[in-house]
């Protein structure tokens, strides 16, 4: 069947974008590049090291329940472990650690860029679609995270947002189950979108259910099971049960040294007070996934940015969670959550320390949490404010149509 003019003008409009974007992605690649071989990184990087030395000692199981001296808690998921180990046969053949270690995540942002892209075009104007993409490629949080810090959050957000996407609007379960099941062994931050991408799966249709549960459960058991088996008690207390920093330098934990909130409601708010927090975002991800399931990559980006907002521990790498989740719920949220949290980003890697922040820094992350939070407000009434599944979107693009109105979703199944 040949297409109609508005058809081909329609297609060539997303392709030309489509190019915009791909070319922003590897300008932002290059970027982080240049920062990945030109500066040493964070303490991370030496730690990570230290991990990979301890797995190619111990193994990526057996590491759990070895003393580190030197080394902080090893709390990453079993995936983890194994990109080490990959690290450490690369640094033989010559390749320098440090670049080995920034370079996954600094490519997983160039994957995002384009993700969002994808996501963005079908909900709303096109250019506003390219310019969510630039807001992740050109992303001060993410350049620092990525190519200086040196962690892996940015790769499990990625991952994340890849299986929403993949889940809602590909339509492709066994494959969302498999990249979801891939986000939470490289970092366990996103668990709290994996109850929003089953009820979303839930809400396709019991094949769609069982073709997600399939893919993640197959995959957790292959990625999990050994140290499961093996290391047990050891695995729950490093990973399951990390409770994150002891700095107090972002969000509730600093309002509560502001207001003088006394210590022992700061500790239970920091040990197992925090699993409230965690279990709150998972039910407003859970709610929201369940009134708009056409919504999941925006309901598992507002989950994210949630959790950014309710978290009981502080850490830099952290903004990284809502950096690239909220470009994927709309323009304003993710221009100006990166803009500011860009800003935070920046100051504290340039600072003596990246966990020792001045007050005004502090002051300024305060000011962050505010914009992150009305975003999130925002995101979640634009989601509500259209109850149920949205109307079916035609194919063919009136002629009278603006030019950038966002593309339909794609209907191919799995």
């Amino acid at each position: 069947m040949s297409l109609s003019s508005e058809q081909r003008e329609d297609s060539d409009r997303v392709r030309r974008a489509r190019w915009a974007v791909v070319s922003l992605a590897a300008a932002g690649l290059l970027l982080r590049i240049w920062f990945v071989v030109t500066t040493p990184g964070t303490a991370d990087v030496r730690f990570f090291h230290g991990f990979a030395q301890a797995i190619e000692k111990f193994g990526p199981v057996r590491v759990y329940a070895q003393d580190l001296p030197g080394l902080p808690v090893y709390n990453h998921p079993p995936l983890a472990g194994w990109m080490l180990a990959a690290m450490t046969e690369l640094e033989g053949m010559g390749l320098p650690f440090g670049v080995l270690i920034r370079l996954p995540s600094s490519l997983a942002d160039a994957v995002a860029c384009l993700l969002v892209f994808e996501i963005m075009r079908r909900r709303v104007r096109l250019r506003s679609a390219v310019l969510c993409a630039l807001a992740v490629a050109l992303s001060p949080v993410l350049v620092g995270v990525s190519a200086y810090h040196g962690n892996t959050d940015p790769i499990a957000v990625t991952l994340a947002l890849a299986a929403a996407h993949l889940l809602a609007d590909r339509k492709l379960p066994l494959a969302a189950g498999l990249v979801a099941a891939l986000a939470i062994s490289v970092k366990l931050v996103p668990i709290v979108a994996i109850p929003v991408l089953f009820v979303v799966a839930l809400r396709g249709g019991r094949a769609v259910l069982l073709r997600f549960g399939a893919g993640f459960g197959g995959l957790m058991a292959l990625l999990w099971g050994p140290a499961l088996l093996t290391v047990p008690a050891a695995l729950k207390a490093n990973v399951l049960a990390y409770e994150g920093g002891r700095w107090r330098l972002w969000g509730l934990m600093k309002f509560g040294d502001w207001l003088g909130v006394p210590e022992p409601v700061m500790g239970f708010a920091r040990g197992d007070g925090h699993f409230l927090f965690v279990l709150a975002c998972v039910a407003a991800g859970v709610w929201l996934a369940w009134r708009r399931p056409d919504e999941a990559p925006a309901v598992v980006g507002l989950t994210m940015a949630l959790l950014l907002l309710l978290s009981t521990a502080s850490g830099v790498q952290y903004l990284a969670w809502a950096a690239t989740a909220v470009c994927a719920v709309g323009l304003w949220q993710g221009l100006a959550c990166n803009a500011v949290l860009g800003a935070v980003a920046y100051l504290a890697y340039a600072g003596r320390s990246a966990v020792v922040w001045s007050e005004p820094l502090q002051v300024l992350a305060a000011v962050g949490w505010v914009v992150l939070a009305v975003a999130i407000a925002d995101g979640m009434r634009k989601l509500l404010t259209v109850p149920g599944e949205p109307a079916p979107v035609p194919l063919v693009t009136p002629r009278s149509a603006s030019a950038d109105r966002p593309e339909p979703a794609e209907s191919a199944a799995n």
